[in-house]
């Protein structure tokens, strides 16, 4: 397997990785076929010491030994396989700049390397079902809208159908009253003054109709 180097330079040729979402870029394969190196028989932590002082062709090596064992870690919580490629990528860039905060004593290179691939796995799980909750919530609240935006359409026709058939059920001076009053803003002396009708005669019928509005329009108080 070819490892990466920050430069970009490696000594062999490298794979061309594509990832689903992705630009392709020149990576290699996180299942190395070329020359694998046990993990139980190389001396991972020595290895880790030169990677830290910056050897690339030791972080080739820590890369050939690491990457299946990384890959295997991550795919079994990310579950989509391209997904899994770019994530390993990822862990064995922080291994490489990470390399330095390593301690012999503290636990094996293939224990901290699994702790740091779990870790990213799970980041891109959860950032994964994040983005999908963000794209649920913003169509449930499309569809809401929507939704609220008929209803209320519907609802304000009803009404206004109903307020026409209950208008219908008053007299003749009541509905007239009632229209100036209250859809042409009028006051009760201007009805009085348009329909050439007592103010105490509109006052009485404005109040008379108002009450047979309720009842029809089923209101209660």
């Amino acid at each position: 397997m070819d490892a990466p180097t920050p430069d970009g330079r490696t000594s062999r040729p490298l794979r061309l990785l594509h990832t689903t979402g992705a630009t392709p870029v020149n990576q290699p394969s996180p299942l190395s076929t070329g020359r694998p190196c046990d993990p139980a028989r190389g001396d991972l932590a020595g290895i880790m010491q030169s990677v830290a002082h910056g050897d690339k062709q030791a972080f080739s090596a820590l890369y050939d030994a690491l990457a299946p064992m990384v890959f295997g870690i991550v795919v079994k919580v990310v579950r989509d396989r391209a997904q899994s490629e770019e994530v390993t990528q990822e862990v064995m860039i922080d291994l490489w700049r990470q390399a330095a905060r390593y301690r012999a004593d503290a636990g094996a290179v293939t224990t901290w390397a699994a702790t740091i691939a779990h870790r990213r796995a799970v980041d891109r799980v959860r950032s994964a079902q994040a983005a999908s909750d963000r794209e649920h919530a913003q169509a449930a609240r499309e569809h809401t809208t929507a939704f609220d935006e008929v209803a209320e359409q519907v609802e304000t026709r009803m009404e206004s159908e109903q307020v026409r058939r209950c208008m219908r059920g008053l007299t003749e001076l009541q509905r007239q009253a009632v229209t100036l009053a209250y859809y042409q803003g009028l006051t009760y002396r201007e009805v009085a003054e348009a329909l050439r009708t007592p103010l105490p005669t509109i006052k009485t019928r404005m109040r008379d109709g108002l009450i047979r509005l309720r009842d029809c329009m089923g209101v209660t108080t």
